[in-house]
């Protein structure tokens, strides 16, 4: 599903990372950790399209993001990956349920199937009363929940989530990662967990860590 093929990225001077190299299968859940400005969020945006390697290649289903042009990039984000943000990122002027909506609307699909999609999710995340309430009346791991709602609600193959509980307490945070990984073994999406966190990377079916010398897998659990 994801092949990340020996990327390197440097900005200016600096390389950030020289042959990095991944695979990630359909239902597969893997943690990425390292420290401070080796490079994962970097490598995050490679994998998202938002930026293109100097050498290597990044293919989502096996279409090389290199070789599409930005709009072709969008298209597929849009359709295929799903995002979870430590700082949540919803929009403030929508209701939850309209911000949960919003990936079927850039993807073009409205009316009862839809409608029927954002109710399930709402539900799935426990938040089905919340619908009408607006980001700023909820807690961060309500405003959490509505996030992983929102990143699964189109069926994305590939969910990236970034940090997602670096703003939750203890509790909050074992309920959101309990949540998303239910989520997604029911999709069979992949994801990639980025994170400081090793009890939120014990959460995931295998850890890897990013280093200077490239990244390097911790055994099977």
């Amino acid at each position: 599903m994801l092949h990340v093929d020996r990327v390197t990225k440097t900005f200016g001077s600096r390389c950030v990372f020289k042959d990095i190299s991944l695979e990630l299968g359909a239902g597969q859940y893997v943690a990425i950790m390292g420290e401070s400005g080796v490079g994962k969020s970097t490598l995050l945006n490679l994998i998202a399209g938002l930026d293109v390697p100097d050498a290597g290649r990044v293919l989502i289903e096996g279409r090389d993001l290199a070789a599409l042009d930005d709009e072709a990039r969008t298209r597929l984000r849009r359709a295929r990956l799903g995002f979870v943000f430590q700082a949540f990122h919803l929009l403030p002027h929508l209701t939850i349920e309209r911000n949960v909506a919003l990936p079927l609307a850039l993807n073009g699909h409205g009316g009862a199937e839809a409608r029927e999609r954002v109710d399930e999710l709402l539900n799935a995340v426990g938040l089905a009363e919340r619908r009408d309430a607006y980001p700023r009346e909820l807690s961060g791991g309500e405003m959490q929940r509505v996030a992983i709602a929102r990143a699964l609600v189109h069926r994305p193959a590939l969910v990236l989530a970034d940090e997602p509980t670096g703003n939750l307490d203890a509790d909050s945070a074992q309920h959101v990662l309990a949540l998303l990984a239910a989520q997604l073994e029911r999709d069979r999406a992949a994801c990639i967990l980025v994170t400081h966190s090793e009890v939120a990377a014990a959460t995931t079916q295998r850890i890897l860590r990013l280093t200077s010398r490239g990244i390097e897998s911790a055994p099977e659990r």
